[in-house]
């Protein structure tokens, strides 16, 4: 299954994908935003600066703050271009070099999309929900691997952080899109630890991270862990920390859900599923989640 990362080798780190610091409008310096999320146990984050001529477009050159045991992303977040109810584009781009030019005069949300991702970037289209984003305009950037699907700020602060049913109307086009789950810190006390993304890499080494997420080889949580997922013999079988609910999403109206006290196993049949996608749902006793990217059938075979 080579876009389940619970079947390759490796091991999960937790990272953080969405956060600004002063260098465009977060309230806290570099050092102090990578300090606060490496004492609260990640692994590495993205320091994802606002790239717009209101800042002067900055890009954050996080590297000095990388140790043996936490590590840092080079990205920024785009807004070249306009969606259709006329808001400024918001684009992650993640894994950058650190001399990635601005803009051109000009340059449209799918051409500087595109140039971050000719640069090995993983591209992920941001909090759709929380400012009204539309398949269209989605549509419209391709080289997107992932959208935002959860974005703890736009909850906390709008009501507007789940974006998984504007997510489920791309996959059920066919789109080969993951979801993940961020932050979108701006070191406020209560946009911090509300979302992150557990990916599967060999290493901490940015590199590796950046290709785990564009394979999709990662989930999501705001808390309960996915330790094992397994598809074989027209079954799906998943592992997790302690639950009430666990269940499963494909094309369309297609679900299925086992309910419960601490349940931390379930196997279900894949027959209704096939041969779409299927993805996974763990919810715990305090309503907190966990989701999984979507395993494609037809990867199966």
């Amino acid at each position: 299954m080579k876009n389940n990362p619970f079947a390759i080798p490796g091991r999960f780190y937790r990272g953080n994908l969405h956060t600004h610091s002063t260098n465009s409008d977060g309230l806290l310096p570099v050092q102090e935003v990578c300090q606060r999320y490496e004492d609260a146990g990640y692994d590495f984050i993205a320091l994802t600066e606002h790239f717009h001529e209101r800042y002067d477009f900055p890009l954050t050159d996080s590297r000095p703050f990388r140790n043996d045991n936490f590590t840092t992303l080079i990205a920024a977040e785009l807004h070249q271009g306009k969606i259709a109810v006329g808001e400024n584009w918001h684009i992650l781009a993640v894994g950058l070099p650190v001399d990635f030019a601005k803009p051109t005069p000009g340059e449209t949300a799918l051409q500087i999309s595109e140039r971050a991702a000719a640069t090995g970037a993983f591209i992920g289209i941001v909090h759709p929900s929380w400012y009204g984003l539309t398949i269209e305009d989605a549509r419209s950037i391709p080289c997107a691997h992932a959208i935002e699907t959860y974005n703890h700020g736009s909850e906390v602060e709008a009501e507007r952080g789940d974006s998984w049913g504007f997510y489920d109307q791309l996959l059920n086009e066919g789109w080969r899109l993951s979801g993940f789950a961020t932050d979108d810190s701006h070191s406020v006390v209560h946009d911090m630890g509300g979302g992150w993304v557990n990916v599967r890499a060999n290493s901490l080494d940015p590199e590796a991270i950046v290709q785990s997420l564009k394979a999709g080889h990662y989930y999501s949580s705001q808390g309960p862990e996915i330790h094992d997922l397994q598809i074989a013999d027209g079954q799906l079988k998943v592992k997790c920390s302690a639950a009430s609910n666990i269940s499963l999403q494909g094309r369309g109206r297609l679900s299925v859900y086992v309910a419960g006290e601490g349940l931390t196993e379930a196997s279900f049949e894949t027959e209704i599923f096939e041969p779409a996608y299927v993805r996974v749902t763990v919810r715990d006793a305090n309503g907190k989640k966990a989701w999984s990217n979507p395993v494609w059938f037809s990867d199966l075979v």
